[in-house]
């Protein structure tokens, strides 16, 4: 993408908005798009598994008699909740990557006008 493209998408309102876009409805929107589908489905398997593992452990628990079998649930369950967090948390990040491409193009952009400016004084 060359300077021109870049500022073209910057600078036309109906292309880009620049209040729209460090919404939450925002982010979840490019999270949930055709480009990330693959990366949302596996978050949801992940999240759908440890989630139903955590409530299994919590049940058995509960239903244990024999403290040893206590201990075992109940560190399988932190493990299970531990990994589920994990698994938020990367698509929290996934999430914030787009927004971040999009302030290094402006930052290239800034750039490339600064070096233009810098050559038409000298």
């Amino acid at each position: 993408m060359n300077n021109e493209q870049i500022k073209k998408i910057i600078d036309s309102p109906e292309e880009y908005d620049d209040t729209k876009e460090d919404t939450l409805w925002s982010m979840a929107r490019d999270f949930y798009s055709r480009k990330m589908r693959s990366t949302a489905i596996l978050v949801f398997i992940w999240c759908g598994t440890y989630a139903t593992l955590a409530v299994f452990s919590a049940i058995q628990f509960f239903r244990a008699d024999l403290t040893k079998f206590q201990i075992m649930y109940a560190a399988f369950f932190v493990c299970c909740i531990q990994l589920y967090a994990a698994a938020k948390v990367f698509s929290w990040q996934a999430v914030h990557r787009n927004s971040i491409k999009r302030e290094i193009k402006r930052l290239e952009l800034r750039i490339a006008e600064l070096a233009d400016s810098i050559a038409e004084k000298s």
